[in-house]
């Protein structure tokens, strides 16, 4: 039985939902995100080693684009963007995508937190497209869908985000060299691993405006998200851990992914997010994945069913059938749709206090379990949260106040995976800490 007091603190009120955010989740409109994508496409190609000098075609003036974007946005919110390029040198190697010495430039726009500025949370987008044949600099590759409408993405949750402001700090980040080996993503991951940013999340949009399958299938509601189950930077100690404890599908990645799927159900409930518990598509990759091979939380988000024939196609009929990424056959209200649930995630994230650390549990050979935590600054309460072992999503939880111990009754820990995330004053959660009896991580 529970004492008097301990049974108190388990049934206080949670904070009330921000009104905000669905708000927020509605506020981008189709009409700029075509406007955006329709311009990016006007660039004839933006694959990685075009043209860089003309005013009107290629990847240089693409970027320089996004960037003037980007900075009318900032000069809109009172200068509140920091506007950079994020420059890295290409190699030419034998055998790879990259065939002559090229500079790579991603375009990057950050919007620094007011309370935790060393706290990051970031939405991403490749910029660069490509024809059929991956090395073709010159030929037209509009790449409406794959990837301007996740740049578009970006662009257009950074003019709505960029009125509010926020605990953490956002990054806006389009990408270049994807379609040559998801350069841009390993650049941009790196430089953040280099000055030590304490990324919560990445959310990388690629593919994310086309509702109509090459098999037919159309649904313009659902979108995928993709994550790892556990960190590749995991030590042997916390595999450990995990063989006699649990939690092989439980990585921060993963509770990231879980994120964005409650975001999306209660800020656009007319969305159907689903789950896929794995790192990618079967067999390829994104950007996401170089934020994963460093360690930190990043997810994929993408469309529903891809058509294969408008990706990485020189833009022609054949037989009937046509082919190229062009804006035209793009579902632009699907996206903008996408976009919201992006923008939306990011703001809860960045209103939300930090998780909370070193989350462990006692409870064998117990009728009972125990969590105890670290308290997290700027949490007026805690969520727990737990489940079945065999089930994908937390399936329950329960609010308690400002402690850092509960004990659940009648809860046996043998049958359940167990997490806890922190909760502000605004109603906002963090991302949930899974508890382990292992090393914290």
């Amino acid at each position: 039985m529970l004492s008097l007091i301990a049974a108190l603190l388990l049934w206080q009120a949670p904070p009330g939902a921000d009104p905000r955010i669905p708000d927020i989740a509605r506020a981008i409109p189709a009409a700029a995100m075509e406007a955006t994508v329709r311009r990016l496409v006007s660039f004839g190609t933006r694959h990685t080693l075009s043209d860089t000098v003309s005013a009107s075609r290629g990847i240089g003036a693409a970027r320089r684009w996004i960037k003037s974007e980007f900075d009318l946005i900032s000069t809109g919110c009172g200068n509140c963007l920091e506007v950079q390029f994020n420059r890295g040198m290409l190699t030419a190697s034998p055998g790879s995508r990259v065939t002559r010495d090229v500079e790579l430039v991603n375009v990057v726009a950050i919007q620094r937190g007011k309370k935790y500025p060393d706290r990051y949370v970031l939405i991403t987008g490749h910029y660069d497209s490509r024809a059929s044949d991956a090395n073709d600099a010159a030929t037209d590759a509009p790449g409406a869908v794959d990837d301007g409408s996740g740049t578009a993405a970006v662009i257009e949750t950074a003019r709505v985000l960029s009125r509010y402001q926020f605990d953490k700090t956002i990054v806006y980040g389009a990408l270049a060299g994807e379609e040559q080996g998801l350069l841009g993503g390993i650049q941009l991951a790196k430089t953040a691993k280099d000055q030590n940013w304490q990324i919560e999340g990445v959310l990388n949009n690629d593919i994310i405006g086309n509702s109509a399958g090459i098999g037919g299938q159309v649904d313009n509601l659902t979108f995928r998200i993709f994550s790892e189950p556990t960190p590749a930077t995991e030590t042997d100690d916390e595999r450990r851990g995990r063989r006699s404890t649990g939690g092989e599908i439980d990585g921060p990645s993963r509770q990231l992914a879980r994120y964005v799927y409650a975001v999306a159900r209660a800020a656009a409930p007319a969305t159907q997010p689903k789950l896929v518990y794995r790192l990618d598509r079967f067999g390829r990759g994104g950007d996401h994945r170089a934020f994963n091979d460093q360690g930190f939380a990043a997810v994929r988000i993408t469309e529903a069913w891809e058509n294969y024939n408008r990706q990485h196609q020189n833009v022609r009929t054949e037989n009937g059938v046509a082919y190229g990424d062009v804006p035209d056959a793009a579902d632009f209200p699907y996206a903008a749709r996408i976009a919201g649930v992006n923008a939306a995630t990011l703001a809860s994230l960045a209103w939300a206090p930090p998780p909370p650390g070193a989350v462990r549990l006692k409870g064998g050979v117990s009728a009972s379990t125990t969590l105890t935590w670290q308290a997290a600054p700027g949490a007026v309460g805690y969520t727990i949260y737990w489940r079945d072992t065999t089930d994908p999503l937390w399936s329950r939880s329960r609010y308690v106040g400002d402690v850092t111990q509960v004990t659940l009754d009648g809860i046996l820990i043998d049958d359940h995976l167990f997490g806890l995330a922190s909760v502000g004053g605004n109603g906002h959660e963090s991302l949930v800490t899974f508890a382990t009896a292992g090393a914290a991580r």
